[in-house]
């Protein structure tokens, strides 16, 4: 029986931890042209979500690349 409380319990407590709820992604974008960096915002996202699939969801708003104003990489984190 207190096996049964005890794994009762742990499935509750598994479960609160993945509950959704909301989290901010903060993205900045640094520019680099003529050998100076230049960091912006650059969006700010919110995602109601588990944590983990928050910041894998965050992580994809990253990237880099080139354009008219120089090179540019965009990095992303959950506040």
């Amino acid at each position: 029986m207190k096996k049964l409380i005890f794994m009762g319990v742990a499935l509750v407590a598994l479960t609160l931890g993945a509950c959704k709820k909301n989290y901010t992604c903060d993205c900045k974008k640094s520019r680099t042209s003529g050998g100076t960096t230049v960091t912006t915002d650059d969006g700010t996202y919110t995602f109601d979500d588990t944590r983990t699939r928050a910041e894998t969801r965050c992580n994809d708003q990253e990237g880099s690349g080139s354009d008219a104003f120089g090179d540019y990489s965009r990095n992303c984190t959950i506040q």
